[in-house]
């Protein structure tokens, strides 16, 4: 997976002050985090589009705070986990991983972050959210706990937990499991 863009941390992002600047500028950004979130490039669609149709109303109040763009970003996250996603959302099942190429061949990679999707696919939702916020986003365990306002401990243990599961179904499937 390739890291995000970076957070924009820094008051007075170009463009914040108006609406339209701000979703053009950023607009991709924000979609490719809500991909990598969901793994669903409709549903990334639908959460940015959703998000940004409520934070318009009160654009004005948005752009006059320090960190718009992390806020937005919070507010996609905290859609992604809603429940009234969770009956919409549908995981797209897969056929059977086929076996890796030889590490140097160029379809290795490809494999690879197969794999991945897949893995993170059948992680829970929070689970999911706190493993692309520390390895996709890059956030420490304060920043992610405020983003899901949850403890640092609870961070900590949903990525041991979502880890451990991945290592699982990984070692079944190299022992022949359907994984």
């Amino acid at each position: 997976m390739r890291r995000a863009e970076p957070l924009s941390r820094e008051p007075g992002l170009p463009g914040v002050d108006d609406f339209d600047e701000f979703v053009t500028g950023r607009g991709r950004a924000l979609l490719k985090f809500a991909y990598v979130l969901s793994g669903d490039a409709h549903l990334a669609e639908d959460l940015v589009q959703e998000v940004l149709a409520r934070l318009h109303r009160r654009w004005d109040r948005i752009a006059a705070m320090d960190h718009v763009e992390a806020y937005v970003r919070t507010a996609i996250v905290r859609q992604f986990l809603s429940w009234r996603r969770r009956r919409a959302y549908r995981e797209a099942v897969l056929a059977e991983v086929p076996e890796p190429a030889p590490s140097d061949a160029p379809e290795h990679r490809v494999v690879a972050r197969d794999q991945m999707w897949t893995l993170l696919r059948g992680l829970p939702r929070a689970q999911r959210a706190v493993l692309v916020l520390r390895f996709y986003c890059d956030l420490p365990d304060e920043e992610i706990a405020a983003l899901l306002g949850c403890g640092k401990s609870t961070v900590r243990s949903q990525a041991t937990r979502a880890l451990a599961q991945m290592r699982t179904t990984l070692s079944q499937r190299g022992a022949g499991g359907d994984g």
